[in-house]
């Protein structure tokens, strides 16, 4: 089923309004295992799966919401997959497991199994400190671990609410970034509080993780990526790209006017500029591969899961996901009224995400929307939405 009649989207170069709600959200914002097999398409029990597309369809006929969204259920070797509204206002076909999408902050857990591979592996220890890794970074934050870092209690300020980085990307949402070279705009800042003391989300957090990680390997953050991540669980369509472009076929990703309807904005801005914190592509047959062995543990060792899974109450993922939040090392347990899930979220203009499992890895769900919403910018919508996505956990759950 189509959303509203919008016809085509505008296509535009972004705003300035747009631009700066880019930065904005960004502050929001081992053995190796057997590719999974290929998962079975089924048909889910009739009164479930009409209440669940139902639920969809009501997301993109709001007047505030998505053109489209998608929805990957998995139990073992069996997938369920909904859908509702459009890949693409302009042709009209529906969206795709196979369609490329911007993943935002789940890619902060792509890093997180980087780093923690590392550490299985004892290149990396994490009470290793910026200092002892990355010395050439500011003396003030020499102290903070990769565990603070992993877990967002490092107290790093965020280089993605900087001006310097703010007014850059407000003038020219495509700039193309020193990736490796971010967290120069707030080289001059002290930490924001002592580490290990509180929770506060910062993108600049998995900036470091990538930039230890390639320091303990002397590789490339995107080398270790394909070795340590994609290979082992056989993922064939993600990547970390550091311009604006999205692989054919992607899912569209939309800002909503309220008088215009959708504005395209899947390219609007470079990826550059998110990297290790937001900046890989995927797609959510692939999303599912992930977090189906990430959080069941397929990449490294029960001692290093263990200290993974060691989590502080309260601390919300941006955005919040569905349910009560912990945080984690690069994951988030996510507490249904119908049992408990690990994942992570994330958003970016044009995207909502969420990626979670079952501890064992057995069951996932991935649910991804063509707008953004956060606690900010929309929280009715985000408010709707984790309620989807806790029906959806409770399908997951109940089998």
């Amino acid at each position: 089923m189509s959303p509203r009649p919008y016809g085509h989207a505008r296509r535009i170069r972004p705003s300035l309004h747009l631009a700066a709600a880019t930065a904005v959200c960004g502050a929001l914002l081992g053995a190796s295992v057997l590719p999974a097999r290929a998962a079975a398409d089924r048909n889910p029990p009739p009164d479930r799966g009409a209440a669940l597309r139902q639920e969809l369809r009501a997301l993109v006929e709001r007047p505030d919401g998505p053109p489209g969204v998608i929805a990957v259920l998995r139990d073992g070797d069996h997938r369920e997959v909904y859908r509702a509204g459009v890949a693409d206002v302009g042709s009209g076909r529906p969206p795709s497991a196979t369609d490329h999408m911007r993943i935002a902050s789940v890619a902060k857990a792509f890093s997180g199994a980087v780093a923690l591979s590392l550490v299985d592996r004892g290149r990396l220890r994490l009470d290793d400190t910026i200092g002892e890794v990355l010395p050439g970074q500011p003396d003030q934050w020499h102290q903070v671990t990769l565990r603070q870092l992993l877990n967002h209690t490092s107290g790093l300020p965020d280089y993605s609410a900087s001006r310097g980085f703010i007014d850059i990307i407000s003038e020219d949402p495509r700039h193309h970034f020193d990736s490796r070279r971010l967290l120069d705009f707030v080289a001059d800042e002290d930490l924001e509080f002592q580490p290990g003391s509180r929770y506060q989300y910062s993108n600049s957090d998995n900036i470091a993780v990538a930039l230890m990680a390639e320091a303990a390997t002397g590789r490339r953050y995107e080398t270790l990526l394909r070795e340590l991540v994609y290979r082992p669980l056989g993922l064939t369509a993600t990547s970390l790209p550091q311009g604006y472009r999205l692989p054919e076929p992607y899912l569209h990703g939309y800002r909503i006017d309220p008088q215009d309807g959708p504005v395209d904005v899947s390219e609007a801005v470079s990826a550059s500029g998110a990297w290790a914190a937001g900046g890989i592509v995927s797609t959510p047959k692939d999303l599912t591969a992930f977090i189906r062995g990430y959080a069941g543990g397929a990449l490294f060792s029960d001692r290093t899961r263990r200290e993974q899974f060691r989590f502080i109450p309260g601390a919300l993922s941006q955005p919040p996901g569905p349910g009560r939040t912990a945080a984690g090392l690069a994951l988030y347990r996510y507490t249904t009224r119908c049992g408990t899930v690990y994942g992570h979220t994330g958003n970016t203009p044009g995207y909502t995400q969420l990626a979670a499992a079952t501890a064992d890895g057995k069951r996932s769900l991935t649910f991804s929307i063509t707008t953004q919403t956060s606690l900010t910018d929309n929280p009715e919508l985000l408010a709707r939405v984790r309620e989807v996505q806790e029906d959806f956990v409770c399908a997951l759950l109940r089998g």
